[in-house]
């Protein structure tokens, strides 16, 4: 990326913020994408970025991502992320996630953040300290706690919505697949997919991982490049994004891409090419929606509901199934028709709210 605000003009992002704390070597940016349908909300993440436009980028793409996962699910919030520029291994976080709460709360609302890849629960407890715009909380605080579960959930009924797509019905029992990534939602996917009986090809750059889950379920494994050779029915990426590009394209010997990680897609060209070979692919906030759908179910009444959550959840596989509707009907791939009906219910909800109230 060569200019912020030409990245900014081209995606109509809001605002982007940074910020710093020299005492305490802190790199942080916040950006929010578009606030039509609410406050600007999505997770923060702790990493080590190439470089400082690269972080940036990252936030900037999240961003959008959040703000067309909340319109395409109905929910009435905007997308937001923040990165900040550091090792997600760093020991003294309090005083970190403290500042980073206090930059968040001179926001006045405008951006309400949960947790990501790099961070933890204890994490937004710190944040929490400093102001009240977090949503991600364990259950003591008032939160839903571990989404990773309902992450996991929603992508496994976006799967179904593939398999239906595919093969003509929802069953999972005896497909095989190939999941990239055992992390928190990786894990759960896996622990999920067990339980329907589905044939299991996993990996990790964490060796210890891949043991741990291997002796419990009884999977096979791959080496970490070689996920993407696996004959698979279904690729299920739940590591970083970019992992749909020139050189693994070619190699994906699977029916269909569904999984967790945000930003699948390395460039949108690549969506193109995926429809162009045949492969179904479930756009990532589509399918990933889960674990902020439930999460943040909360903030409209002020008490999580189990119950209610997972069946808003639950609802993935009929969004999934309205993209495929719109992709059939506009001859488009799925990765556009995702956005089409984003941006439609942001333009309709941005003309309701030009007449206002009294």
């Amino acid at each position: 990326m060569d200019s912020i605000f030409e990245h900014m003009e081209r995606y109509d992002h809001e605002h982007v913020f940074i910020c710093q704390d020299r005492s305490l070597n802190f790199k942080a940016i916040i950006a929010i994408h578009d606030t039509t349908l609410g406050p600007a909300t999505g997770g923060c993440r702790m990493w080590r970025y190439e470089n400082e436009m690269a972080a940036i980028e990252d936030a900037l793409r999240l961003s959008r991502g959040m703000s067309y996962k909340y319109a395409a699910a109905g929910v009435n919030l905007g997308g937001g992320k923040a990165v900040i520029i550091d090792d997600p291994r760093r020991k003294d976080r309090e005083p970190i996630f403290r500042l980073l709460g206090r930059f968040i709360n001179r926001l006045g609302g405008k951006y309400i953040t949960g947790e990501d890849v790099g961070t933890t629960l204890k994490d937004m407890e710190y944040i929490r300290m400093e102001t009240e715009h977090v949503v991600t909380l364990p259950t003591y605080l008032g939160g839903a706690g571990d989404i990773a579960p309902m992450t996991a959930f929603g992508v496994i009924r976006a799967m179904m919505a593939c398999c239906n797509r595919i093969y003509g019905s929802d069953d999972i029992d005896g497909k095989t697949v190939a999941v990239q990534g055992l992390g928190a939602v990786g894990h759960n996917i896996v622990e999920q997919l067990h339980e329907l009986g589905a044939r299991l090809v996993v990996t990790d750059i964490d060796r210890e991982k891949v043991e741990a889950v291997v002796s419990k379920y009884d999977v096979q494994r791959a080496a970490p490049e070689a996920i993407y050779d696996v004959n698979s029915d279904i690729f299920c990426p739940c590591a970083l994004g970019g992992i749909i590009n020139d050189e693994t394209l070619n190699r994906l010997q699977c029916r269909i891409i569904c999984g967790s990680a945000n930003n699948q897609l390395k460039k949108e060209r690549h969506g193109q090419l995926l429809e162009d070979k045949g492969l179904l692919y479930a756009p990532d906030y589509i399918a990933n929606a889960g674990g902020t759908i439930y999460d943040t179910d909360r903030l409209g009444t002020g008490a999580v509901n189990h119950e209610r959550g997972r069946e808003k959840v639950s609802r993935i596989y009929e969004n999934l199934k309205r993209v495929f509707e719109i992709a059939d009907r506009d001859n488009i791939p799925t990765f556009q028709a995702a956005d089409r009906m984003a941006e439609e219910r942001i333009r309709k909800v941005a003309e309701v709210k030009k007449y206002a109230d009294g």
